[in-house]
């Protein structure tokens, strides 16, 4: 398998499902607001939580039909996340993905508009998804139909959670609290605000797909660890690349955390460690998703791949 050619068809691939789910231009009084939206979800992006979603999907049997919304739904919210938190109350970036950033180009109010957009376009989704199995009621039964309900039910819930005060906005929290206290977190405390910030996305992507495709419980659990080492190892190495990379490679200005004082876990362990750190993160994530693959008796030697490459990613 030529993965980089596999990576670019896939992301193809979620980029036709995003256009499609993108609000269109129409009405005259709100057209700003739908530029700005488009604006931030096109800028690009390596739309891994979706890819994600669809990778896990595929694990567990499923085959590509109303998850569709799912897609949409995930990288919509991941795109909220970003323009909220390059707004300057919080990081104050001026470019994102080699391009400026949402606020930059649309002002401050309009970026805070764009991501509460987003996040309201991202449940507009979950609606998208019930229609799509109801015009199948007929096809795939009463029985079918209840069930297919029940599990866009608590995948609206998982993404609901994992994005919310339990999650990601609750990380942004701890984060924007130890910034203004200027209080130095240690290690356990970073690693907790790794795992809402950064994880918990992660996280809600490969439990939809899993839940989605009929997933036990058991094998939600254990998708839910696979994706909370790399979501956390993900973070490691973003703080890595801050730290040794370039604002032309990465896409975003460099040694932004030591600009903003705040304390990562490069500052805190040094590179070295940290690099190792992300190694055997890694190790437990990839022997986690063996033993899932063998339990499965199902293999997806792209999603094995993808996982490597998002830890050891370069930008």
């Amino acid at each position: 398998m030529d993965f980089k050619e596999e990576l670019k068809k896939r992301t193809e691939e979620i980029e036709a499902i995003l256009d499609r789910y993108l609000p269109k231009e129409g009405e005259e009084e709100i057209q700003r607001i739908i530029e700005a939206v488009n604006y931030s979800v096109k800028a690009g992006g390596k739309r891994l939580r979706p890819m994600l979603m669809l990778e896990t999907y595929r694990l567990f049997g499923g085959t590509k039909d109303w998850i569709d919304p799912f897609l949409a739904a995930m990288e919509l919210v991941h795109t909220y996340s970003l323009v909220h938190d390059d707004l300057p109350a919080m990081d104050n970036d001026d470019y994102r993905r080699g391009r400026k950033t949402t606020h930059v180009v649309y002002g401050h109010a309009m970026g805070i508009l764009t991501g509460d957009a987003l996040l309201n376009r991202a449940f507009e989704m979950l609606e998208y998804g019930y229609r799509m199995l109801k015009e199948r009621e007929e096809e795939i039964g009463k029985e079918g139909f209840l069930m297919g309900l029940e599990r866009m039910v608590q995948a609206q819930g998982v993404l609901a959670k994992k994005a919310g005060i339990y999650g990601m906005l609750g990380g942004q929290v701890i984060d924007i609290l130890a910034t203004e206290e200027k209080r130095a977190l240690n290690r356990e405390q970073l690693i907790c605000l790794y795992q809402k910030k950064t994880g918990a996305l992660i996280e809600a992507a490969m439990m939809i797909g899993a839940l989605l495709a009929g997933a036990s419980k058991e094998e939600m659990l254990s998708v839910e660890q696979i994706a909370g080492k790399v979501g956390v190892a993900f973070q490691i190495q973003d703080d890595i690349l801050d730290m040794t990379s370039t604002t032309e490679v990465l896409g975003k200005p460099v040694r932004s955390d030591e600009k903003n004082q705040k304390v990562t876990y490069v500052s805190l362990e040094g590179i070295v460690y940290s690099k190792k750190q992300v190694e055997q993160l890694s190790k437990e994530a990839i022997q986690l998703f063996e033993e899932l693959e063998k339990r499965q008796n199902r293999e997806n030697v792209f999603l094995r791949e993808l996982l490597l490459w998002l830890i050891y990613r370069e930008k």
